[in-house]
C-alpha cells in the first residue's frame, strides 16, 4: 500500500520518497485510503512527483482512478523555466469538458415529453464511435477552428456572444499554430465537429432537485425544479491524434529518466515542448468549437419541439469547463508568486470570487463548477472557493470517478437491462450501444455526493444545487 499520513478530515499526505521532488496531497476519505485501486492511482501520483520542475505538491482529487501515466483526478504544476510539459498530464481527449445550458422550463413542463425530446436530440447530434458531423470543414475553416475555437463557431452562426463569455478562456486559447498539427489529426478532425462521441460522453436532460445557496443561485440564474441540459464531450479524434503524435515524439527524444514511460515529457522551453503546447491549444479550441456547435444543435431540437426560439426558452449557457488541459497560471508556491504550467487531468478549475479569470457576472460569487455524476443518480453545480487556490492550484474534482473498469462493468451487468433499471427510476435513456450502457452503468462509478462532500469539507468548492436526471443520451 502507498504510504499515507492522515492530516485532516478526508485529507492525506504522501510523504516524499524514492525520487519524489515534492509531496503529494490526497483529498480522499478513509475508505478510499485503504482501497487497492485508489492506491494504484496514488502510485501514479508519486511518479508524477518525480517530474523535472514539479512545484509545491501534486494533488489527488476524490474521484481519482488509474489513467495513462498521470492518474485521472490528478493535478501537478511545473515551473515554466525549468519544468516539463507532459501529454499524459492532459490526457488523450484534450479539453474534454462539460457544458451546462439553462432553460426557463420546469420539470412539470416536460411531463410525457421526454421521449420525443431525446429522440429529436438523438437524431440531431451524432453520438457513437467514429461518427461524422453534418458538415465537412474546408482547410480554410479548419485553420480558423484551430486558431479561434468557439469564437469561430459563433461567428459562423452557431450561437451568440454570451455563450463565449460563459466559457473558460472565452472558448479560445491563443497561440495555436496550424503547422504544429499533423495531417492525420487534421484529417480526423475535419468531419467530427458537432459530434458527441461514445464512452463516458453524454447529453443529459436534468432538473434542479435541491438548492443549497440562494445567493449563488440568483447569480447563476437557477431555481428549484428548473430544467437544464448538461453535456460532456471533447476534441474527438482530432485531440486523440495530437496526443498520440506527440507522445511518440517524446518517447523517442528521452531527455531524462522517468519512473514510468507513460509520463513521457519534454521541457516547456524545448522546441518539441513548444510544438505540443501549440497543438494542445489547437485541440482545446477544437473542443470548444465542438461544444458550441452541439449547443446550437440542442437548441434547434428544442425550438422544433416547442415552436419558439431558444431565447424565448431561456436556453443560455451557464458555463463551460475543461477537465483535461494544461494552462499557464500564476500561483502562490512556497510563499512566492510563480508562473507555473498546471496540468489538470480529470480535474476542474474552481476559481473563487474576485478571480480575473471568471465571467464578470459571476465575479462576486465565484466560478460555476460543473460536476456530473452518473446517469442513475445525480450531478452537482458547485462554486469555487478561496481555499482551492492554496490547497489545489485552484482545482476540484471533475465527476464521480470510475470504481469499475469498463471490462468489469460489462461482466457485472451480464443478464441485466440497464435501460429497464433506469426506466424504473423514471430516467429514460437512448444509446447507440447496449455495451456502452453496461460500461457506463451507475454501479461503475463512485457516488458523486460522497465526492462533492469531500471537496466541500476541504474548502475547494461548495454545493450550489443538486441535479437529478430525467433523460440521457449515450453514444
Amino acid at each position: 500500500m502507498v504510504k499515507l499520513k492522515k492530516i485532516g478530515k478526508s485529507l492525506y499526505e504522501l510523504p516524499r520518497e524514492n525520487g519524489m521532488k515534492v509531496k503529494g496531497i490526497a483529498f480522499i476519505d478513509e475508505q478510499m485510503a485503504v482501497n487497492s485501486e485508489t492506491n494504484e492511482a496514488l502510485r501514479q501520483l508519486k511518479n508524477v512527483a518525480c517530474l523535472p520542475g514539479v512545484k509545491g505538491f501534486v494533488v489527488a482529487m476524490p474521484d481519482i482512478h488509474y489513467g495513462y501515466g498521470f492518474p485521472i483526478g490528478g493535478v501537478a504544476a511545473t515551473d515554466v523555466t525549468d519544468g516539463v510539459i507532459s501529454p499524459g498530464g492532459v490526457g488523450y481527449d484534450i479539453n474534454c469538458g462539460v457544458r451546462a445550458i439553462k432553460t426557463n422550463l420546469l420539470k412539470k413542463d416536460l411531463a410525457n415529453r421526454m421521449q420525443e425530446i431525446l429522440i429529436e436530440i438523438f437524431k440531431t447530434v451524432p453520438a457513437g464511435v467514429g461518427l461524422k458531423g453534418s458538415f465537412v470543414l474546408s482547410k480554410k475553416d479548419e485553420r480558423k477552428v484551430i486558431e479561434n475555437g468557439a469564437v469561430w463557431a459563433v461567428s459562423s452562426g452557431f450561437g451568440d456572444e454570451l455563450d463565449i463569455s460563459h466559457c473558460e478562456n472565452n472558448g479560445r486559447l491563443e497561440g495555436a499554430d496550424y503547422a504544429d498539427v499533423s495531417d492525420r489529426a487534421k484529417e480526423r478532425g475535419k468531419e467530427q465537429l458537432g459530434t458527441l462521441g461514445a464512452g463516458n460522453h453524454f447529453i443529459e436532460i436534468c432538473y434542479v432537485s435541491d438548492v443549497f445557496q440562494k445567493d449563488a443561485c440568483k447569480a447563476y440564474g437557477l431555481k428549484k425544479g428548473q430544467v437544464l441540459i448538461l453535456f460532456h464531450t471533447g476534441s474527438r479524434g482530432f485531440g486523440y491524434q495530437i496526443c498520440d503524435d506527440y507522445l511518440k515524439k517524446m518517447r523517442n527524444k528521452r531527455l531524462f529518466e522517468l519512473p514510468d514511460p507513460q509520463l513521457s515529457s519534454v521541457y516547456i522551453g524545448d522546441h518539441l515542448g513548444a510544438g505540443y503546447i501549440s497543438a494542445m491549444k489547437a485541440a482545446a479550441n477544437y473542443a470548444w468549437a465542438n461544444r458550441q456547435i452541439i449547443t446550437h444543435l440542442i437548441r434547434e431540437s428544442f425550438q422544433s419541439l416547442f415552436h419558439t426560439s431558444y431565447r424565448n426558452l431561456g436556453m443560455n449557457v451557464l458555463y463551460d469547463v475543461s477537465h483535461n488541459i494544461a494552462r499557464f497560471e500564476q500561483h502562490l508556491v512556497d510563499s512566492k508568486e510563480l508562473m507555473v504550467c498546471v496540468h489538470r487531468k480529470g480535474a476542474t478549475r474552481a476559481f473563487p470570487e474576485g478571480s480575473p479569470d471568471i465571467p464578470q457576472d459571476y465575479k462576486n460569487v465565484g466560478q460555476p463548477v460543473l460536476i456530473p455524476g452518473d446517469m442513475g443518480r445525480s450531478s452537482y453545480i458547485l462554486k469555487g472557493e478561496p481555499d482551492s487556490m492554496l490547497k489545489s492550484f485552484g482545482t476540484t474534482c471533475h465527476g464521480a470517478g470510475r470504481v469499475l473498469s469498463r471490462k468489469k462493468a460489462v461482466k457485472m451487468a451480464q443478464g441485466r437491462s440497464i435501460e429497464t433499471e433506469l426506466s424504473k427510476k423514471g430516467i429514460l435513456v437512448l444509446s447507440k450501444s447496449t455495451r456502452t450502457l453496461k460500461e457506463e452503468m451507475p454501479d461503475a462509478y463512485k457516488n458523486v455526493t460522497q465526492i462533492v462532500d469531500i471537496v466541500e469539507e476541504n474548502g475547494l468548492a461548495s454545493k450550489v444545487v443538486k441535479l437529478k436526471p430525467l433523460g440521457v443520451i449515450k453514444g
